[in-house]
C-alpha cells in the first residue's frame, strides 16, 4: 500500500529522524506515538504529500486515497451539518446531479421515437447502474449513523454548521473522513473533542474500517483498544512492533533487558581480549597473536542498547492547610445564559479527601460548574465552601492565559512570592525546564510544553481543593502518568473535569454524569460508571422500541452558536471575559437592587441613578446575546 525508505527531515540543522523506514498495509491500525516534539505531527503531514523531507523514498499504489484529519479546518459558510458531510461523496453527488439534469430532459422532451431520446435513456441506466455500484442508494443512512455516533442528534443535522463551535466542527470533519472510504486514515489526536461515549463509538468504528488507519494520540485506552501496531518515535529513531501500545511497551522493555545483558557479556569478552593483547604485545613470540586478536576485535559488532527517552515531569500537589470537613455544599445551583439553561436545581455536597470525576457529554455543562466551584461566574441558588477551603484551579485553556511575550522563567518569577521566588528554577527543572531553556519565550512553546509550564505556575499557589478541567490536554503518555501519580497521592480534595478514561481509571472514587441540565452521582470508579451507564442505555433501547409511533422526542442537545469562525483560543479567552463582566454587572445591579429595596425614593434621588441602572440592564442584555454568539463554555465546545 505504502513503503517509507531511508527517510530522513531535519529542522535548523538537527534531525527529526534520519533514515527511517516502515511499510502500511491494509488493516494496519497504527499508534504513532513519542514524546511531544518528536515528530509525530510531522510524519503524518508527510504520508498526506502535504510536508517536504529531505531525503529517502516514499512509494505507493496508484490511485491511494489519503484522509488527513488535522487541527485547522475552513468550512464553507451556509451548509447544514447533514450538507457538510455528504461532502465527503463527491462521485455520488455528482452522478445524483447528473441523473437528475438527465430526468428533467426526459420530463421536457416529446420526441419519444428518436434515437437521441434512447440514447438519454441508455444514459439514465448507465449512471444509475454506477449509482448504485458506489453506494448511493445507502450513503444518507451512513451518514446519520456516523453524526449521531459523533454525538449529533438528528435536531442538529438542519442547522447550519457555522452555528457549532470548533470542537463540533471537527466533529463534522472526522465524519467526513470516516465516511469517504479512505485507503490511508491519518487521525491526529481525534479523540480531544470527543465524549467518553463518542471515543467508545469511535473505537468500535475503527475496529472495523478495511484500511489503514495511523493515529496520533495520548489516550493510552483509546490506543489499546484500537490499535493492532505501534511505531514510536524516539530521539530520532522508530521502534515498530505489531503490538498494541501496552503490550508493546512490555515487548520493548524485554528487549532492552536483552540487549543489556548480551551487551554485558560481550563487554566482558572484549576486555579478555583486550588484556590478552596486551599480554601477548610484550612478548616478541607472540607479537603475530597479538594483531590477529587486534584484527579480531576490531570487527566485532558492538551490540548497542536503544536509546530511551525518560525525561519526564516531577511533580507533587502539597496540602496547603487543613479544611473542615465540608469543602463545597451546593443548593438549588443553576446557571443559564440568556434563555438557555445550563444547569438546573443542582444539589451537591462534597467532603474532604474526595476525588471526584464530572464526565458527560460535551455541552452538559461540566466546566460551568467547575468555574461557579471557584467562584468565576455567578449563578442561582447558594454555593458555599467549607471552612480553610483554599482553591487551585487549572482551567483546560489555562496555558492561553500565559503572557507569550514573557520568558518562562520571567512567567514563574511575577507569579511567585518570598517564601517561594528562591524555588523557581529547581520547580521549573521538575517540568523539565533546564538551563537556557528557562530564557525562552513562552510563545515559542509547543502545546504540551505550556501546558507543563502552566501546571508549574499554579503550584506557586496554595490550595487543598483542587479543581481541574481536562488537564491531561497536550500531555504525551509519560507526562501524563506522572501528573496522574501526583494526583493519586494528592491528600487534599480533588475535582477532574475529563474524558480521558485511562487518566480516571484507578483515580477517582465518585463520578458525577452531567445530563440534561442535571447531574448523578456514581459511587465507584470510572469502570464502573461505564458498566452501569452500558445497563442503562439497553433499557433506553428497550424504552425507545415501546415509544408509540408519531411520539416527538424531546431535543436537549441544544447548542449555542457564534458568527465568527475564530480559533479555539480565541473564543476560550473571549468566553471568559464575558463571563467575568456578565458575573460583575449581576454583583452591581444585586447592590442596587437592595439600594431600592431599602430606601427607595432617597435611592432614585441620586443623580444619574436611574440611567446607570437601565444602562447596566441593557449592556447584561447585550453581553448574554454576545456569549450565545461564541459557544456555551470551553468545555461544551472543545
Amino acid at each position: 500500500m505504502l513503503n517509507i525508505h531511508n527517510l530522513s527531515v531535519s529542522f535548523q540543522g538537527e534531525y527529526l529522524f534520519q533514515e527511517i523506514g516502515f511499510r502500511l498495509g491494509a488493516g494496519d491500525r497504527i499508534g504513532l506515538i513519542g514524546k511531544n516534539g518528536a515528530g509525530k505531527s510531522t510524519m503524518l503531514k508527510i504520508i498526506a504529500g502535504e510536508q517536504e523531507y529531505d531525503s529517502g523514498q516514499i512509494a505507493k499504489d496508484k490511485d491511494l486515497k489519503i484522509g488527513f484529519l488535522k487541527q485547522d479546518i475552513d468550512f464553507v459558510q451556509g451548509r447544514t451539518v447533514l450538507d457538510e458531510a455528504y461532502q465527503a461523496f463527491e462521485e455520488i453527488k455528482r452522478l445524483e446531479t447528473k441523473m437528475n439534469e438527465i430526468n428533467h430532459q426526459l420530463a421536457t422532451r416529446t420526441d419519444y421515437e428518436s434515437d437521441s431520446y434512447t440514447e438519454i435513456i441508455q444514459e439514465l441506466t448507465d449512471v444509475t447502474h454506477q449509482y448504485e455500484i458506489i453506494g448511493g442508494y445507502n450513503y444518507e443512512g451512513d451518514t446519520e449513523k456516523v453524526l449521531l455516533g459523533l454525538g449529533f442528534s438528528r435536531a442538529d443535522f438542519e442547522k447550519l454548521t457555522d452555528t457549532f463551535s470548533g470542537g463540533w466542527r471537527m466533529r463534522i470533519e472526522l465524519a467526513k473522513l470516516l465516511l469517504q472510504n479512505n485507503d490511508i486514515l491519518l487521525l491526529d489526536e481525534p479523540t480531544n473533542h470527543l465524549d467518553i461515549e463518542s471515543i467508545i463509538w469511535l473505537e468500535t468504528f475503527l475496529n472495523s474500517y478495511p484500511g489503514c488507519v495511523i493515529l496520533v494520540s495520548h489516550d493510552k485506552m483509546f490506543l489499546d483498544n484500537v490499535t493492532n501496531r505501534t511505531i514510536e518515535i524516539s530521539l530520532g529513531r522508530i521502534y515498530d512492533y505489531k503490538k498494541p501500545y501496552s503490550k508493546y511497551l512490555e515487548l520493548r522493555g524485554e528487549l532492552r533487558e536483552q540487549q543489556m545483558a548480551a551487551q554485558k557479556n560481550q563487554q566482558k569478552e572484549i576486555e579478555q581480549t583486550e588484556k590478552l593483547i596486551e599480554k601477548f604485545r610484550a612478548k616478541a613470540s607472540k607479537a603475530s597473536m597479538a594483531q590477529s586478536l587486534i584484527k579480531k576485535l576490531d570487527k566485532v559488532n558492538r551490540i548497542e542498547v536503544d536509546e530511551d527517552d525518560n525525561a519526564v515531569m516531577n511533580i507533587t500537589f502539597p496540602v496547603s492547610v487543613q479544611p473542615g470537613k465540608v469543602v463545597v455544599e451546593a443548593e438549588h445551583v443553576g446557571k443559564a445564559y440568556g434563555d438557555h439553561k445550563v444547569l438546573e436545581d443542582i444539589n451537591l455536597l462534597i467532603e474532604r479527601g474526595s476525588k471526584i470525576a464530572f464526565v458527560g457529554q460535551n455541552g452538559q455543562g461540566k466546566t460551568t460548574l467547575a468555574k461557579i466551584i471557584i467562584d468565576e461566574i455567578s449563578h442561582t441558588g447558594d454555593l458555599k465552601l467549607g471552612h480553610n477551603v483554599q482553591l487551585g484551579y487549572f482551567a483546560q485553556n489555562q496555558a492561553d492565559y500565559l503572557d507569550g511575550e514573557k520568558s518562562i522563567y520571567d512567567t514563574m518569577v511575577d507569579a511567585a512570592n518570598e517564601t517561594n521566588r528562591s524555588k523557581v528554577r529547581d520547580m521549573l527543572g521538575s517540568f523539565l525546564f533546564r538551563g537556557d531553556d528557562v530564557d525562552k519565550k513562552v510563545k515559542v512553546l509547543s502545546g504540551g510544553e505550556r501546558n507543563r509550564l502552566a501546571l508549574c505556575k499554579m503550584l506557586l499557589q496554595p490550595f487543598n481543593v483542587l479543581v481541574m478541567d481536562e488537564p491531561t490536554n497536550h500531555l504525551d503518555i509519560k507526562s501524563k502518568n506522572v501528573l496522574k501519580e501526583a494526583c493519586r497521592n494528592f491528600e487534599g480534595t480533588l475535582i477532574i473535569v475529563s474524558h480521558d478514561r485511562d487518566f480516571l481509571q484507578g483515580l477517582t472514587k465518585t463520578v458525577f454524569e452531567f445530563r440534561n441540565r442535571n447531574i448523578q452521582e456514581y459511587l465507584g470508579d470510572i469502570d464502573y460508571y461505564l458498566e452501569q451507564r452500558k445497563l442503562e442505555d439497553m433499557r433506553a433501547v428497550e424504552k425507545r422500541e415501546k415509544t408509540p409511533k408519531g411520539t416527538k422526542k424531546k431535543n436537549t442537545a441544544d447548542k449555542q452558536s457564534y458568527e465568527d469562525q475564530k480559533k479555539l483560543k480565541g473564543l476560550n479567552n473571549q468566553i471568559s471575559k464575558v463571563e467575568s463582566k456578565i458575573s460583575k454587572i449581576e454583583k452591581d445591579l444585586k447592590v442596587k437592587d437592595q439600594e431600592l429595596a431599602t430606601n427607595y425614593e432617597k435611592t432614585i434621588a441620586q443623580p444619574n441613578f436611574l440611567d446607570s441602572y437601565n444602562d447596566k440592564k441593557k449592556n447584561l442584555k447585550k453581553l448574554f446575546q454576545e456569549w450565545e454568539s461564541l459557544q456555551l463554555e470551553i468545555d461544551e465546545t472543545s
